[in-house]
């Protein structure tokens, strides 16, 4: 067994408690004693000491661990992963922080540099990562995102398709519109359609007369074209509209790169204040930064992060397979059409069958109970930012930044198991499955969903007892809060959620369909009131122009009160809703008290100034 020598500084905190403290810093060393003058260098070392005083029982233990970490940026290879051994007790729970003061980073990103001059270009060499080449989806210059070389600078130029050719699995465009990519290996074609977009890896393009018939690689071309919701438009005058990425020939704007992966070779167009002798490039290398994973019969328990901010994560399955989504980013995994369709009591008929995968994220955590996150920044992320998955019970997400992030901001709760078709009701045997008593409240939600628009800041399913309050949501591609999951009014294990004085603006900045805050489901003791929503975008290439709301009850949704929302006008949709729903005094009428006191309250404004 291996021996613990360590030397632990323990200090005293003004409660008149002690806990113990272990330090780490980009330039310790884990043979270090893990104390403030000689810190470990890595979490991982710091966590399996932290289990080994457990484990002894040391004197003193019964206090806590703080495990605390100095300034800069710690690269990690693979997730942080932390286990039922990790867990504090309510009364001393576990804290990672950061240094009071510090700029803590946790990245899953790679330095590339030697950066030379070609012609419009920079040009870097990508060195393998661990031991691999490596390919990425995303790029910051200087902590700026860079763009992924694309056809159209502004998408309200974007081209439209011409025809859906189910049958094919051919969707037919103006020849012109992929003139430019008739060559490039791995081009990809994003799709915008009615509530989500499909990113589509083009494998073939055949040119006929002024039409182009493209064709797609397996699974997502099978599942584009057999899944009847949601489809391409091709109403005339409401087309979809799609671009294309990830081909040399588009690089043509300042800002934009390539990665020419066969080379391993990144080309970059510098913006005008960019100096190739001072640039920090980052690409991301891996999917998640922190694990958190118990079982429901041992859980990891009372564990806080305070002051971390989460960077540099990468999600490969789009370059992969393809993406191709059914709502909130949750994709398809398998799906078609049903005939004839299937008779649901008190429900609308149902014509199609999925099963679904959930996006990667940043941070996850499965069984689980008591884990907060306090006054952390999640930025720089491929895909979902924080994921409560299956199996969480508590914990408190409070004074954090949610910005710069591809898919959804949070997500909590099932989205409908991997092998349970998602408009089955979903209600567990083992009720312990299911989140339960999440608190979200006084954070910042922008500029997430950037690059999967039909993502969400925050998305809830199957969940109860959860609290959504006082969150500022701006910036964001689609709905701002979605809550419940199933498509049907069949009795199930949501209950007693509440959405409350949440401020959301600037909203459905490319998708319809959409609100400010959507339900789904059945869900007694449900309220959602005194909600400040303003703001929407209006983009041309929207599949129904008008087809957007403020507050948007959907297919089942029950037994929800929504009230004493602000709007800005009485703009709103229950579609095909169950029983019990109460709306009552929604609009721009509603008392002026409600668009002051929403938003985080007042001592988590500086956090975001």
């Amino acid at each position: 067994m291996k021996r613990l020598g360590i030397t632990i500084l323990i200090s005293c905190f003004f409660s008149g408690l002690f806990a113990m403290e272990i330090w780490i810093s980009p330039d310790g060393s884990d043979r270090n004693k893990g104390s403030v003058e000689y810190p470990l260098q890595t979490l991982q070392e710091a966590l399996q000491r932290a289990r080994e005083m457990r484990r002894v029982e040391m004197p003193g233990i019964e206090d806590g661990i703080n495990i605390i970490l100095k300034e800069g940026t710690y690269y990690v290879y693979e997730p942080i992963r932390l286990r039922p051994e990790d867990s504090g007790t309510a009364e001393s729970p576990t804290t990672i922080s950061a240094d009071e003061g510090a700029k803590v980073t946790i990245s899953g990103g790679m330095l590339v540099g030697g950066w030379k001059q070609s012609g419009q270009y920079w040009v870097a060499d990508v060195p393998d990562y661990n031991g691999r080449p490596l390919d990425f989806r995303q790029l910051w210059v200087n902590g700026r995102k860079a763009i992924r070389a694309r056809d159209v600078a502004d998408f309200e130029n974007m081209s439209r398709i011409r025809q859906n050719d189910v049958e094919n699995q051919i969707l037919w465009v103006p020849a012109k519109a992929v003139e430019a990519v008739l060559d490039a290996p791995y081009a990809e074609m994003v799709l915008h359609q009615m509530w989500c977009i499909s990113n589509l890896r083009i494998k073939s393009i055949e040119v006929s007369g002024d039409s182009a018939a493209v064709r797609f690689h397996h699974p997502e071309s099978r599942l584009q074209f057999v899944r009847p919701w949601p489809s391409p438009m091709t109403t005339s005058g409401s087309e979809s509209a799609f671009y294309l990425t990830n081909a040399m020939a588009l690089l043509d704007e300042p800002g934009e790169w390539f990665h020419d992966f066969r080379e391993q070779k990144l080309y970059y167009m510098p913006r005008e204040d960019e100096d190739i002798n001072n640039l920090n490039v980052v690409v991301p290398a891996i999917e998640t930064l922190v694990s958190i994973v118990g079982t429901l019969d041992r859980p990891v328990e009372n564990i806080q992060f305070r002051n971390i901010q989460f960077s540099h994560t990468t999600w490969m399955r789009p370059t992969e397979k393809g993406h191709v989504p059914l709502q909130a980013g949750m994709y398809l995994t398998e799906a078609y059409r049903i005939h004839p369709k299937m008779k649901r009591e008190g429900n609308h008929d149902l014509d199609n069958q999925g099963w679904l995968g959930r996006p990667a994220a940043a941070v996850t955590l499965s069984g689980t109970k008591n884990i907060d996150f306090d006054r952390c920044l999640f930025t720089h992320l491929a895909s979902t930012g924080l994921d409560y998955g299956l199996g969480n019970s508590g914990g408190k997400v409070e004074g954090s930044l949610f910005k710069d992030i591809g898919g959804n901001g949070m997500v909590i709760g099932s989205f409908s198991p991997s092998a349970h078709e998602t408009h089955y009701p979903y209600n567990p045997w083992d009720q312990r499955e299911v989140c339960t008593h999440q608190q979200i409240v006084n954070n910042l939600f922008e500029d997430v969903t950037n690059e999967d628009w039909g993502c969400v800041a925050i998305a809830a399913g199957y969940v109860n007892n959860i609290l959504i309050a006082h969150n500022e949501i701006r910036e964001v591609s689609y709905t701002g809060i979605s809550l419940g999951w199933g498509w049907n009014s069949n009795p199930g294990v949501m209950r007693d959620n509440t959405v409350h004085a949440n401020h959301i603006h600037h909203y459905a900045k490319h998708m319809f369909d959409v609100a400010g805050i959507y339900t789904l489901g059945n869900q007694p003791g449900t309220l959602v009131s005194e909600n400040y929503i303003h703001d929407i975008y209006s983009p041309g290439y929207v599949h129904i122009p008008s087809h957007w709301f403020y507050l948007y009850t959907d297919e089942g949704s029950s037994f929800i009160t929504v009230k004493d929302n602000w709007t800005e006008g009485e703009k709103f949709l229950q579609n095909a809703n169950g029983p019990g729903n109460v709306w009552e005094n929604n609009g721009p009428m509603v008392n002026d008290s409600v668009k002051v006191n929403a938003g985080p309250i007042k001592e988590f404004h500086y956090l975001f100034e």
